[in-house]
């Protein structure tokens, strides 16, 4: 169910047999239906609204039934639009003028115009007009294609009312709608009667009007993502015009996604009707929902050399400074970062305006800082992994606490981290353990990872129930464990999600995580089970660590 403040407005292009349903619906208590409503003036331009009983502003879908161009029903789809109120969107099923008395674009400026007449009427009908998808079945879903590849396109717009609006839709789920009309002509089992009444003429006569109205000729970086549901036995529109599609959306870069019905004809029935409203749920829960609230991490590069401010989770590169591949990164009060700079041997805090504030680094001994972390008393907890210790400096740059062990120099370590308690863990890297050790120096726990030196574990974070979270590679994991070395939760090594090296965790507020995949070359957030909420693919970027902006 979608669960929203605001419901997107959902378009539908469709035909009775997608919907199995012809006979007028019951109207549940809890939606409105508002019918024979007009977004135009005159008898073709008719429209049926349903939506949530509530005064709450929701997303919205426009419904467009099928037909060849040449006949339909909008009530066709009031079925699906009943069921679309209930899950929390403003739908609505439109009429448009048909072929033969009306040809290519009028159905296209028609349905133009219901997505203006709806942003026109936001207000009334309670929907908000940044989250409007369009679906359709057969000729619907070439003109819910029509709409969603055409922002913009002038010609489309025709001359009909509510012009100041926009008819940008956010989403489209076409239902087997042709893309390609050249190649319609003997893979289909009605094209050539079809055709040449919506077109005023068969390819020979009239190939101008067939080009101009192939949804597949107006794809750009401007379209807007596509899910297409198509059968494989598909008689009226072959299968390989969605095929021909995906690969033209993805070309530009535009998401694109083929569900593929296999043994299904046009018009789908039974399971397959319902496999696929269930997929355009999905779908459009997916790309009009509520716009989450966009949050500033940070983000150490190694390869790039740079420490990255994020907005997260669209992954948009803020800022960048220079970190000479600084493996890590620390979000502080005030728009500060502290961070760690390699080989120049430095950890560093820099103002919000990136400017420096405070430095520890080679004047005062420090040899390869790998990890810097500001603890509460203000002071500045470093790993050197050369030297083989950690060392806790004042402002002042006085070394106040320091713990030294052979076992992690020469670049044995990676990160080390204070516990709310006071004492310290220290990852291992090479011999694939972690140590805590009190403030007299003194290891009072340890971890050996399962697996062994080859589990590489990056970083280990002390939980407020007194369990560690540790990063670990090959495969990639993250354990909790609790003080036995029991482990008491796993995320990662599903089906679900799979990672490569986790070296870096920040927690989130609501007890989810957010996790750098370095080698796997993603930014992942997983929720408070460790469900994967969210991935950002990081491309050539070698994240180290992560942390929130404060």
């Amino acid at each position: 169910m979608l669960s929203l403040r605001r419901v997107a407005f959902l378009i539908s292009a469709g035909t009775a047999l997608l919907l199995g349903q012809t006979a007028p619906p019951a109207i549940p208590s809890n939606v409105i239906f508002e019918p024979n409503l007009t977004y135009a003036e005159g008898p073709e331009f008719g429209v049926d609204v349903v939506r949530p009983r509530d005064n709450e502003t929701h997303p919205a879908v426009l419904c467009i039934h099928g037909g060849g161009f040449r006949a339909g029903d909008r009530q066709s789809y009031l079925p699906l639009c009943i069921r679309l109120a209930q899950r929390g969107y403003v739908a609505a099923t439109v009429s448009y003028r048909l072929a033969p008395k009306y040809q290519f674009p009028a159905p296209v400026h028609d349905v133009k115009a219901a997505v203006r007449w709806l942003r026109a009427n936001a207000e009334k009908f309670h929907l908000d007009p940044t989250r409007i998808g369009v679906t359709g079945g057969s000729a619907g879903g070439t003109l819910a294609l029509f709409l969603g590849l055409t922002p913009g396109v002038q010609e489309f717009e025709g001359d009909g009312p509510n012009l100041d609006q926009s008819s940008r839709v956010s989403a489209v789920v076409d239902y087997y709608g042709a893309t390609d009309f050249t190649k319609s002509y003997g893979k289909s089992v009605d094209a050539a009667e079809v055709l040449p009444q919506f077109l005023g003429g068969d390819l020979e006569h009239a190939r101008p009007a067939h080009i101009r109205a192939s949804p597949i000729n107006w794809v750009s970086p401007s379209s807007a993502p596509v899910l297409a549901v198509h059968g494989t036995n598909d008689r009226y529109v072959e299968y390989a015009q969605s095929l021909w599609l995906m690969d033209r959306l993805k070309l530009v870069g535009i998401p694109a996604e083929l569900a593929t019905m296999e043994g299904a004809d046009h018009g789908f029935r039974g399971d397959v009707a319902s496999r696929a409203e269930q997929l355009l749920f999905a779908y459009f829960d997916k790309y009009l929902a509520e716009p989450k609230t966009e949050r500033t991490i940070l983000a150490a590069n190694r390869a790039a050399g740079e420490v990255m401010g994020l907005s997260w989770p669209s992954g948009k590169v803020l800022w960048r400074v220079g970190n000479e591949h600084g493996n890590d990164v620390q979000g502080l009060p005030g728009g500060h970062v502290l961070y760690t700079v390699d080989p120049h041997f430095q950890v560093v805090e820099m103002d919000e305006k990136h400017h420096p504030v405070w430095e520890y680094g080679s004047a005062e001994g420090l040899q390869r800082p790998v990890s810097a972390q500001r603890l509460p008393n203000g002071n500045t907890l470093i790993a050197d992994a050369f030297q083989g210790k950690v060392v806790e400096v004042n402002r002042g740059r006085r070394i106040v606490w320091q713990y030294a062990n052979p076992d992690l120099a020469e670049m044995r370590m990676r990160q080390a981290r204070r516990t709310p308690t006071g004492t310290t863990l220290i990852a291992i890297e090479s011999t694939g353990k972690i140590i805590e050790v009190d403030a007299a120096g003194k290891i009072i726990w340890t971890y050996d990872a399962v697996g062994g030196a080859k589990r590489l574990p990056y970083l280990a974070q002390r939980l407020p129930n007194g369990n560690t979270l540790i990063g670990l590679a090959d495969p990639g994991e993250v354990v909790e464990v609790d003080k036995s070395g029991k482990i008491v939760r796993s995320i990662g090594g599903t089906a679900e999600l799979k990672l490569s090296w986790v070296s870096g965790i920040e927690m989130l507020p609501g007890g989810g995580l957010l996790l750098a995949d370095s080698t796997g070359k993603r930014l992942i957030e997983v929720d408070a089970n460790g469900k994967l909420v969210r991935e950002l693919a990081t491309g050539n970027w070698d994240i180290a660590s992560v942390s929130l902006a404060r």
